[in-house]
């Protein structure tokens, strides 16, 4: 298996920031499902990924994450991207993925949005 790693930086309630790093590919992929998955299922419906460290994306990590997505919505809750290198970004606006993943310049960026939209839609 190539070098992958998912670390949960930050849970508040419904909210999870991880980290991604490494390469997400046929290998990889179905790991960052199943670990988003089962932060999901632990009551973390809103997910942030941190994708600085990414090195590597396929069409396998392209999936997980729009499989993360459809979970996530299913679960009443929303995927967010941070921190995406140059090159992955460039791929997310050609396949059109940019339009269903928020995408945020840093993580701290993505929590602040977060908190924002969850005031106003609890005010």
């Amino acid at each position: 298996m190539t070098d992958f790693r998912l670390t949960t930086q930050h849970t508040e309630g419904d909210l999870a920031l991880a980290h991604v790093s490494g390469e997400l590919d046929i290998d990889t992929a179905p790991h960052l499902r199943t670990q988003a998955l089962a932060l999901i299922e632990r009551g973390h419906r809103h997910l942030i990924l941190d994708l600085a460290a990414v090195t590597f994306c396929d069409s396998s990590g392209f999936n997980a994450l729009v499989g993360i997505l459809r979970c996530a919505k299913t679960a009443g809750g929303t995927l967010a991207l941070a921190a995406i290198p140059e090159r992955l970004q460039r791929l997310l606006h050609l396949t059109g993925l940019d339009t269903l993943l928020p995408a945020h310049p840093t993580a701290a960026h993505a929590l602040t949005a977060h908190t924002c939209s969850h005031d106003q839609a609890t005010a």
